[in-house]
């Protein structure tokens, strides 16, 4: 229905406006969350997403053990280098996954329960679409981070 290719257009559009973010803000905005209620900070909101990408198409599509700390990812901190390296190595696996999956099959392992996603058994190429949707969604909530951050910048900070 929408070949590899298509799909990590996409894919890599979120992802990769995401990374771009946070480099842009550098490391001091990167790790400060916005006066928002329960806003999360951009370095950390690419963190929990690198945590999507790497659990829902690694693990459970292509069956590798991923060893994931859900809850943390939404508290991490840290210099970005480290991070945008990371994030380059997950993009790079990504590809590797969806080229691999089989989208009708069933998933190669069941996420545990505490895993926020869809609430039905799904395939391949559903956690995939998943994997998609929580790509876009978190883009869209980090261009809302970043302007709030930004906004609270004096004019010429020079970031």
């Amino acid at each position: 229905m929408i070949t590899d290719e298509d799909y990590l257009y996409f894919a890599y559009r979120a992802l990769d406006g995401m990374i771009g973010i946070v480099a842009e803000l550098g490391d001091e905005l990167a790790n400060r969350r916005p006066p928002l209620p329960g806003a999360n900070s951009p370095y950390a909101l690419l963190t929990h997403s690198l945590g999507v990408v790497s659990y829902w198409a690694g693990a459970l599509v292509a069956g590798r053990e991923v060893v994931r700390d859900r809850d943390g990812e939404f508290t991490s901190a840290g210099t970005l280098r480290p991070l945008l390296a990371k994030a380059a190595i997950v993009r790079a696996q990504l590809a590797e996954d969806v080229r691999a999956a089989v989208p009708g099959e069933r998933l190669r392992t069941t996420p545990p329960p505490g895993f926020l996603g869809p609430d039905r058994e799904l395939t391949q190429g559903a956690a995939l679409l998943h994997v998609y949707e929580e790509l876009a969604q978190h883009h869209g909530q980090m261009e809302i981070l970043r302007d709030a951050l930004l906004a609270g910048q004096p004019t010429g900070s020079g970031r």
